[in-house]
C-alpha cells in the first residue's frame, strides 16, 4: 500500500525549519509570519525581539545569520522598519544571501537565481497580507543551479577575498 507523505497548505513534502528575528520595527509583521508558517506545520525559531521595545536590528540579524549560515535552518526572515538595516547585517556573514523584497516577483526570482537564502522585509514598506505572500513565494521557489550556480560561486570567491 503506498502512503502519501503529508503535505502542507502550500502543497510542499517537506517540512522546513526557518530562524525568523525583528528588531522592534518589525514586531507585529514578524508575530504574523511566525502563526503563517507554524499553520503549515514548518519549524520556527524566534530570535526575538520579543517586544516594540526599542533595539539595535545587528543583535538579532547577526544569530539569524549564523544559525542559517550554519546550516542549522534552512531559510532566515528577518524583519525591520525598511529591511535594509537588519539585510546589510546579514549579508555580513560569509554565506548568507539576504534578499529585501517587497514583491513576489523578486522573492521568486531571488531563490531561483541567488538561491538567497534570508528573506528580508520592512513592516513599513508591506501589509501583512502582501508579507505573507512574499514568504509563502520565498520558500516555495527553488534555486535553478545551472547559470546561476556560476555566480553564485563568483559571490563565494570575493567572500573568501575580503575573509579575514
Amino acid at each position: 500500500m503506498h502512503v502519501e507523505k503529508p503535505q502542507n497548505k502550500l502543497g510542499d513534502d517537506l517540512i522546513m525549519k526557518i530562524a525568523i528575528g525583528c528588531d522592534h520595527g518589525g514586531f507585529e509583521l514578524k508575530n504574523e509570519i511566525i502563526k503563517f508558517l507554524e499553520s503549515e506545520k514548518h519549524e520556527v525559531k524566534d530570535f526575538g525581539t520579543y517586544s516594540t521595545g526599542s533595539c539595535d536590528y545587528p543583535d538579532i540579524a547577526l544569530p539569524v545569520a549564523e544559525a542559517v549560515a550554519a546550516k542549522e535552518y534552512e531559510f532566515g526572515i528577518l524583519i525591520c522598519g525598511t529591511g535594509i538595516g537588519i539585510g546589510i547585517v546579514a549579508n555580513k556573514v560569509p554565506g548568507i544571501r539576504a534578499a529585501l523584497c517587497s514583491d513576489t516577483f523578486s522573492a521568486h526570482a531571488t531563490r531561483e537565481h541567488n538561491n538567497a537564502n534570508i528573506l528580508t522585509m520592512g513592516q513599513r514598506v508591506v501589509g501583512a497580507g502582501l508579507a505573507l505572500d512574499i514568504v509563502k513565494t520565498f520558500i516555495s521557489a527553488k534555486f535553478e543551479g545551472d547559470r546561476h550556480q556560476k555566480r553564485i560561486d563568483k559571490i563565494s570567491d570575493i567572500e573568501k577575498k575580503y575573509t579575514h
